[in-house]
């Protein structure tokens, strides 16, 4: 065979691995179950701030940033406001109330920061099923309704990479 050949044959050999390796037909995971839920999209980016009229203005003066009215959720302990970012959102968080979370995130970083990150899920009853089984532990029993009315539930962060993770049902 010439030297020709030979480059020829190479040729050929890595195309075949190739469309082997991108191939559609198989599945990439052979022989692992499909869970019942599915992940999402990102829904917000969850920021405490000390002093919510000045983050307002920050996103709202400054950067041009469409924001939502303060809006209060007793059942949370906290003030909203949402930054619209086109993709996803900020949500700003302030204490409300003498047991709001954000009072103990805000005396141990006074000024402010990122909480928690909110993925949407599609069936958030079974994503908590799931995720017990894997051992990730819920902050509380059962979902709560979000700021969105929708159910959702915190994931605590020890059991997430140091992330405070919300879920909240699409």
């Amino acid at each position: 065979m010439s030297s020709s050949g030979d480059a020829a044959g190479v040729s050929r050999c890595s195309r075949v691995a190739l469309q082997r390796v991108h191939s559609t037909t198989a599945p990439l995971h052979q022989g692992v179950p499909t869970t019942l839920w599915k992940l999402g999209r990102l829904n917000h980016i969850a920021i405490a701030v000390p002093d919510m009229e000045k983050a307002t203005a920050l996103y709202r003066d400054v950067l041009g940033a469409t924001v939502s009215e303060k809006v209060p959720l007793p059942d949370h302990g906290v003030y909203t406001v949402f930054v619209e970012l086109g993709n996803t959102k900020l949500e700003l968080l302030h204490p409300l109330g003498e047991k709001s979370p954000i009072s103990g995130f805000l005396q141990k970083n006074k000024s402010g920061g990122m909480h928690h990150i909110c993925i949407e899920v599609d069936d958030i009853n079974a994503a908590i099923a799931d995720l017990k089984t894997k051992n990730i532990r819920m902050l509380s029993a059962e979902p709560r309704i979000g700021a969105h009315g929708k159910p959702v539930m915190f994931l605590h962060p020890k059991d997430c990479d140091g992330v405070l993770v919300e879920l909240e049902e699409a």
